[in-house]
């Protein structure tokens, strides 16, 4: 054991790393504040409405002080942080206090200087496409080998080299075998004692099925119905047998040479149908999440420069490969032409044409039928697949539309608009001149240039797309919320949040059960709606009614695959509705309720149902508002019961009646202190 009075060599390292580690947080800590002292002097960033932040304020007692490591530290005194020990910079002058809480303000000549650009929030139709390499290879469906059946010896190939290729029914290879010849004797001398005459018929059925079991050995030694049938007539045996082409394909391997001799079950040829191909891929999972049965995919391959081949997928892997965290997807091509060559290498392009949520749209596939085994043969009425005979489906149980529907365009912005850090993305907006609001989004997917925005920007608003870390870093500065803590932003951004306004307002009517099992859902939900606003509990058979219905239509084939979503949600939130108490279930509960049978009411009813729902809207409900429907435009609040029945406005009503086709005005019917409503539409 050493001495611990005397230092060892590990000891020694541990004190030198020690100190180099100091050395460099001092260091860095000395080059932040040397550069945010220069950016003040720049004026580069302004922390109040005017001017720029003073380096050196007149008075200390006049000015906050905050650490440039963490900026949530905030003292009225210069002094050392409290966290990591880093001299206290001025932040703000209180003499020049800034109060606006979500924005900085930025002079047109400091902007200049820190490079901040601008751009507007576009409403596109947005295509994500994904790129890959891949590999061509043989439909293994339409793969077939030639065996031997019986022991013999080839005596003759007519398909004598790889590549030749064959039609059904041609001559492929004469066997000869002994063990042939014997079987056909055998049956030609049972042939003829079934033809002599007898008198017992027991004797007869016995020949008769001696027969059979001959005739059939035939059969399992390779001899088709044709040439059983010659030998027949011609009453000849033969030791030799010609074997035919059981399908019409490309002979791509020879397993045999004349002379050979070969058992039951050796391969003497293999033979592919190269009419349909393989493109095999491997995806990342996230992107193979994106991509469905029947999915159009274009490829290049590398032989034939120039031109674009378009084919759909097969299949996809269900299995996550384990060694490179990859998924194999499958893509089915036709090759009539036989352009296309097992081996060869190919770039492929799938184009996914995609909305707001994530959804996936295509107009070639909406309200079609589709082959389970080939997704190139797609058709417009219900049939067999020409190639496998299987029975078509439709295209929505593989989660396309059962219309066709015009792809819904997007809030897009630039990639470098937003920024992340976690579960937080923030972008910058300039409300007016010089003025960059923090904003919180919800972001949708992430394309190779844009994102798409699902809530928190509306069109034509001006984002910071340079510039916006400055931004940002000023936020946190000055102790405003920024993308390291957007909590009060976002709790602003709640309390401002208006009325549900659903994607699609466009009503269809479902036919048959499961549009009677819409109307079911509805009637329960409003059931609930009503219970509510009576300050009444949720029964048991009020919250079973309305499970079991949304359960039962999201498991129904009717139902298109974008609207299951909103159904399941019902599913979910009903479950225990009756076990919580009133004040739970509104906010738990009825609110997810209520916003998904909205979404589910601005888009499909039953065929038979002529009434109108009315949307309502509470601005006073905890977290940013509540919506709900009801049958009329009585409002009765169910959030708040009898404390405020009538607090609340009319948005809309389901279905649309007229030329109407966005959003009612929200503001169209409006609570006063008095809480009634007025100017509500009829």
């Amino acid at each position: 054991m050493s001495d611990p009075g005397v230092p060892t060599a590990r000891s020694a390292r541990w004190w030198v790393q020690k100190f180099v580690s100091a050395a460099l947080l001092f260091a860095v800590g000395l080059g932040l504040i040397a550069a945010m002292g220069l950016a003040q002097r720049l004026g580069w960033i302004s922390g109040g409405g005017g001017g720029s932040v003073e380096a050196a304020p007149s008075a200390e007692g006049d000015s906050v002080y905050t650490c440039p490591m963490h900026p949530q530290i905030r003292q009225p005194n210069p002094g050392s942080c409290p966290i990591c020990g880093m001299k206290l910079v001025p932040a703000t002058s209180s003499g020049n206090t800034d109060l606006d809480e979500l924005a900085v303000k930025i002079e047109p000549a400091a902007r200049r200087l820190a490079g901040i650009e601008t751009a507007p929030v576009r409403l596109e139709v947005m295509t994500s496409t994904i790129e890959t390499i891949g590999a061509i290879a043989i439909d293994e469906s339409r793969l077939v080998t030639i065996p031997s059946y019986i022991d013999g010896r080839i005596e003759k190939l007519f398909a004598d080299y790889t590549g030749v290729v064959v039609q059904k029914g041609d001559h492929l290879a004469i066997v000869y075998s002994p063990e042939l010849y014997s079987a056909q004797v055998e049956y030609l001398v049972s042939l003829s004692k079934l033809n002599e005459d007898s008198s017992f018929e027991s004797v007869r059925e016995s020949q008769r099925r001696l027969m059979r079991s001959l005739r059939q050995k035939l059969v399992e030694l390779g001899m088709t119905e044709q040439q059983i049938s010659e030998l027949e007539e011609s009453k000849e045996a033969r030791s030799r047998l010609t074997i035919y082409a059981t399908d019409s394909g490309t002979v791509i391997e020879k397993l045999a040479v004349e002379g050979k001799y070969v058992k039951p079950g050796d391969p003497i040829y293999r033979i592919a149908d190269l009419s349909t191909i393989w493109l095999m891929l491997e995806l990342y999972p996230e992107d193979a999440s994106r991509i469905r049965f029947g999915q159009r995919v274009e490829a290049e391959v590398q032989s034939l420069p120039g031109q674009t081949f378009e084919g759909r997928v097969a299949f996809i892997d269900p299995v996550v490969n384990e060694r490179d965290r990859t998924v194999g997807v499958r893509v089915e091509f036709l090759n009539e032409d036989g352009l296309l060559r097992p081996g060869d290498y190919a770039s492929a392009k799938i184009h996914l044409p995609v909305g707001p949520q994530g959804e996936v749209y295509d107009a070639e596939l909406a309200g079609r039928w589709i082959s389970p085994m080939h997704p190139q043969i797609v058709r417009d009425e219900p049939g067999q697949c020409p190639i496998c005979g299987m029975d078509l489906i439709p295209t929505s149980q593989f989660g396309y539309s059962s219309e066709p529907v015009e792809q819904p365009a997007s809030i897009v912005v630039p990639r470098s608009a937003v920024l992340m850090a976690g579960s937080n993305s923030v972008v910058y907006v300039e409300t007016e001149p010089g003025r960059f609001e923090i904003r919180p989004v919800v972001l949708g997917p992430i394309l190779k240039d844009d994102i798409i925005i699902r809530d928190g920007l509306t069109e034509g608003e001006q984002v910071a797309v340079a510039g916006n870390f400055l931004i940002d870093s000023q936020m946190q500065l000055a102790g405003k919320p920024s993308l390291i803590d957007p909590t009060r932003a976002i709790q602003a951004q709640q309390e401002t949040t208006g009325p549900l306004n659903p994607e699609r307002i466009d009503v269809q009517n479902l036919p048959g059960p499961a549009g009677r099992q819409i109307e079911e859902l509805y009637a329960a939900y409003l059931s609930v709606q009503s219970s509510l606003a009576d300050d009444q509990k949720i029964t048991e058979e009020q919250a079973v009614r309305l499970n079991r219905t949304a359960a039962a239509l999201a498991d129904s084939d009717a139902i298109p695959e974008s609207l299951k979503e909103p159904i399941r949600l019902v599913a979910e939130k009903s479950e225990h509705l009756h076990h919580m108490d009133i004040e739970q279930a509104r906010l738990e509960a009825f609110r997810p309720i209520s916003h998904a049978v909205i979404r589910l009411a601005a888009a499909v009813r039953g065929d038979q149902a002529e009434d109108r729902f009315t949307q309502m809207f509470c601005p006073m409900v905890e977290g940013g508002g509540g919506d709900w429907l009801q049958p009329d435009d009585d409002l009765r609040n169910p959030y708040w019961g009898s404390a405020m029945l009538t607090c609340g406005e009319i948005v809309r009503q389901f279905p649309l009646q007229g030329s109407e086709t966005t959003a009612a005005d929200p503001h169209s019917g409006h609570s006063h202190d008095n809480g009634t409503v007025e100017d509500a539409p009829p």
